[in-house]
C-alpha cells in the first residue's frame, strides 16, 4: 500500500545537515528550511540526517530542534526523527502518563500493528523506558516482553486491560487459509456470547477476534451477520459499553478496512471544537509511508471534503504547513 511520503531523488545528507544547521544557528531560526527537508525526506533518509548531524557537528538534532522550536510543531518535527517502533513506543508511553489513560492511543496503536510490528513495539519500549540496562535485555529476553505490558495492565482495568494484554501477545494468526467450518462455529460462538444471551462473555469475543486471521475473520463477520441478522459492529454497540465497546470496534473496524478505519479516527481527532493533535500526528507520521494514499481516499469518500481541507481548517502556523507537506 502507497505512502505520500518518498525517497527524495537528489538526497544529499551532508547537505541537508549543512542547511539545517545553518536553520538554527544565530538569531531566529528558518522554519521553511526545516519544513522543507523534514517534510521532503523519507524515513531511512531522515534517520540518516540525525546520525550524521551528531557526526558533523557533536549535537543532537533532536535536542537542537527543542532548544529552537515549540509546541505542535516541534513534537511533529521530532516525531519524524524517530523510528515507527520507537515513536509508538513514546506514544504508549505518553498515553498511559499522569492523571487518565488515553485509551484511544492505546488501542489505536494495538489494533494498528501486525505481530512483528508488536514484537519491534517491545523492544523499543523496553530500550526507552525500562528499568534494566542493555545487558540485562542481552541476557534474558522476558525482561523486555514484560515491561510494557506491565504498564499497560497497571493503567487499565477490566475487559480492556484483557483485550490490551492479549494484543500485546502479538500472536494473532497470519496465514492465509480460511477453516469455513470454523469460521461458522466462530460466528455461532460469538452470537450466543452476545445478543442471543442475558450478558455478555466477553472473554469469548477476545479469544476470537485477537486470535484469529483478518481474512477468517472477514468471512466469521460475514457469517454473523447472516446468523444475526446484524452486523457485528451493531452487536458491539448494543451488548457493550466505554473503553470495551470502543476497543473491540476498532479492533473490527481495522480488520474489515484498515484505511476506512484511520480514515475516521483521523476525522474524530479534527471535528468539533479543539483538535486531538496527538492523535491527528500519529497517524499522519505513523501511516505516511504506509497507506496514507488510501487514507485520503477513504476520508474524501467518506466525508466529501479532503483531508487537507480538514487540517487546513483545523491547524495553523508551521505545524499546519509541515502536516500538509507530509500529507501531499
Amino acid at each position: 500500500m502507497p505512502g505520500t511520503v518518498k525517497a527524495f531523488e537528489n538526497f544529499n545528507v551532508e547537505e541537508d545537515c549543512k542547511e539545517l544547521r545553518a536553520s538554527m544557528k544565530g538569531l531566529g531560526t528558518n522554519e521553511a528550511k526545516i519544513i522543507n527537508i523534514l517534510g521532503k525526506r523519507n524515513l531511512e533518509q531522515r534517520l540518516e540526517i540525525s546520525a550524521r548531524y551528531k557526526t558533523m557537528f557533536g549535537k543532537d538534532l533532536i535536542g537542537e530542534l527543542k532548544s529552537e522550536l515549540s509546541s505542535n510543531f516541534l513534537r511533529l518535527c521530532t516525531n519524524l526523527l524517530l523510528t515507527i517502533p520507537e515513536f509508538l513506543a513514546k506514544e504508549m508511553k505518553r498515553a498511559m502518563k499522569g492523571g487518565g489513560t488515553d485509551e484511544i492511543a492505546l488501542i489505536e496503536i494495538l489494533v494498528g500493528l501486525d505481530n512483528k510490528g508488536i514484537q519491534d513495539l517491545r523492544h523499543a519500549y523496553k530500550l526507552m523506558f525500562g528499568k534494566c540496562c542493555l545487558s540485562d535485555l542481552v541476557r534474558d529476553s522476558e525482561v523486555f516482553k514484560n515491561e510494557v505490558e506491565r504498564d499497560v495492565v497497571g493503567e487499565t482495568s477490566g475487559s480492556f486491560k484483557k483485550l490490551a494484554g492479549s494484543l500485546l501477545q502479538g500472536k494473532r494468526d497470519e496465514s492465509e487459509e480460511i477453516d469455513v467450518q470454523l469460521a461458522k462455529e466462530d460466528a455461532e460462538e460469538l452470537f450466543n456470547a452476545g445478543i442471543n444471551r442475558f450478558g455478555t462473555d466477553e472473554s469469548r469475543f477476545n479469544s476470537i477476534l485477537v486470535s484469529r486471521s483478518y481474512r477468517h475473520l472477514k468471512m466469521v463477520f460475514a457469517e454473523y451477520k447472516r446468523i444475526a441478522s446484524e452486523d457485528i459492529e451493531k452487536s458491539i454497540k448494543t451488548e457493550m459499553t466505554g473503553d470495551i465497546e470502543l476497543g473491540f470496534l476498532s479492533v473490527v473496524k481495522k480488520i474489515k478496512n484498515c484505511p476506512t478505519y484511520f480514515a475516521e479516527e483521523l476525522y474524530k481527532s479534527m471535528k468539533g471544537l479543539g483538535t486531538d493533535d496527538d492523535q491527528l500526528i500519529r497517524i499522519i507520521v505513523w501511516r505516511s509511508e504506509i497507506d496514507l494514499v488510501e487514507i485520503k481516499g477513504a476520508f474524501q469518500s467518506l466525508y466529501a471534503k479532503s483531508l487537507s481541507e480538514f487540517i487546513k481548517d483545523d491547524t495553523s502556523g508551521d505545524f499546519r504547513t509541515l502536516l500538509l507537506l507530509i500529507v501531499g
